[in-house]
């Protein structure tokens, strides 16, 4: 009996702690309650948001990219300089290439909005355009040759092997920029005695007795060496009008020779040939009269040497207040000359640069 009242006793002692917690029991419990109720809203602000993590992660990647390519670099620069030097230039030429199509994109976009024609834009404008679609004539023939599948490698070979013909200014390193000038204008003066001596079998075919004579001493003062006056290929305007030296009169072997003295290339049919060398004729006269309005003084120094070796000097090598000069005496020609007559700016290639300070190296 004694041992059941004790066991009872025990049981209830139990039961009692179990119905009727003390304060102490009370209290975790209400503890463990509150962190289960306020738990999750403080586990969702520790973690950051979708947008967030991509936003660290894009952070990441970038700076890792950077380190990594600043690795690479270095190491280039130390192991293989050479190539290190060229690749330098490429990626500096594809970052400049870029800017050049984002510009242009905005020029166009700009004259659609306006319905602005390209003879209405400002001078840099129309330079801009003019230049950049005969970069983009070549990195399309690129495009094409490594359509075909593991040409890729021959491209680039191509590349390295012929970059005049192939690359832009962008890619040349500042030694290939002035060879490559040279090269060029080497090219076009091979055609300048040939474009002379068909003004002189032109001569005969005049009707007017002063045109004769005047475009005989200006071929005679050409051949000798001394550079004409603007007054002497002015006067000449009228030969160049009509038959047999107008721009639609000119034969086929002409078109050829003007065309290399254009840096355009005669290998095509002559149609073409005429057509394209008349457009090229238009732009250089369009681009003439916006720079009439700008002023020359406005232009920097790399500006004008452009400007020139665009129409015939070779200015790589000549001071730059000679090549002022010079593209003066081409303006004051240019803006003096209507549509029909343009077949004499043509010719002025030759005419005003043959014998301009003895360019001839």
């Amino acid at each position: 009996m004694a041992l059941s009242r004790v066991c009872w006793a025990r049981a209830a002692l139990w039961g009692s702690a179990v119905v009727t917690p003390g304060p102490f029991v009370t209290r975790r419990l209400q503890l463990v309650r509150s962190g289960l109720a306020w738990g999750a809203p403080r586990s969702s602000k520790l973690h950051l948001s979708p947008k967030a993590n991509t936003k660290n992660l894009i952070s990441y990647v970038v700076t890792k990219t950077k380190v990594i390519n600043e690795k690479y670099h270095r190491f280039l620069s130390r192991h293989f300089p050479n190539f290190y030097a060229l690749y330098t230039i490429f990626m500096k030429g594809l970052k400049m290439l870029w800017a050049d199509a984002k510009k242009a994109k905005r020029i166009k976009l700009n004259m659609k909005e306006h319905n602005i024609k390209f003879h209405q834009l400002s001078y840099r404008e129309m330079e801009h355009l003019r230049q950049f679609r005969r970069d983009v004539t070549k990195f399309l023939f690129l495009g094409i040759i490594s359509i075909p599948p593991f040409t890729n490698y021959l491209v680039f070979l191509l590349m390295y092997l012929f970059p005049r013909q192939l690359l832009v200014k962008h890619f040349w390193t500042p030694k290939q920029q002035v060879d490559f000038l040279d090269a060029y204008d080497a090219l076009r003066k091979r055609s300048h005695s040939e474009i002379i001596s068909y003004l002189e079998r032109a001569i005969p075919l005049l009707s007017d007795t002063g045109l004769r004579w005047h475009l005989k001493d200006l071929c005679a003062k050409i051949q000798n060496g001394t550079h004409p006056a603007v007054h002497d290929i002015l006067a000449l305007k009228e030969c160049f009008c009509s038959h047999p030296l107008g721009m639609n009169q000119l034969q086929a072997i002409q078109i050829k020779a003007l065309s290399r003295a254009m840096l355009l290339t005669p290998y095509l049919p002559p149609p073409l040939l005429k057509y394209r060398l008349k457009t090229h004729t238009t732009v250089i006269h369009q681009l003439d009269r916006a720079l009439a309005k700008l002023g020359i003084g406005q232009l920097t120094a790399q500006e004008v040497k452009s400007a020139c070796f665009l129409r015939g000097l070779n200015s790589t090598h000549i001071a730059e207040d000679r090549c002022r000069t010079w593209l003066g005496d081409w303006l004051q020609i240019s803006c003096s000359l209507k549509e029909a007559e343009l077949s004499l700016l043509l010719h002025n290639v030759v005419l005003l640069s043959t014998n301009y300070l003895r360019t001839r190296r």
